[in-house]
């Protein structure tokens, strides 16, 4: 099974993906698309990634996200902090770990 590609939204700490070894992982400034509202984003994103993971919260409802061929995972911190991002990250890998479904995943 070939590992997916991973982009991590700007609202995260670019630092997480050295929490996720062994994936292909760009963040939203590495690809040149900071600032791009999250249609655009999601749109360019499905082209080249399998999973988009975020913190945004609100994204699924100002989304229908279901249209995109894009997994999307958000993660729920307590608060928005490396420190506590890390503390996600075994939920996380195990859910990388198998053949992840295009939907929408909340890791709390």
């Amino acid at each position: 099974m070939p590992k997916p590609k991973i982009l991590l939204d700007e609202c995260l700490d670019r630092n997480l993906a050295l929490e996720i070894p062994h994936f292909y992982i760009k963040t939203v400034p590495q690809m040149g698309w900071s600032g791009l509202v999250n249609g655009k984003l999601l749109t360019n994103a499905q082209a080249h990634f399998d999973i988009f993971i975020t913190s945004d919260k609100n994204l699924s409802f100002q989304q229908n996200l279901q249209k995109y061929k894009i997994t999307v995972i958000v993660l729920c911190p307590a608060k928005n902090q490396l420190e506590y991002l890390k503390l996600l990250v075994p939920s996380l890998l195990k859910i990388l770990s198998k053949p992840v479904n295009k939907k929408v995943i909340h890791i709390r």
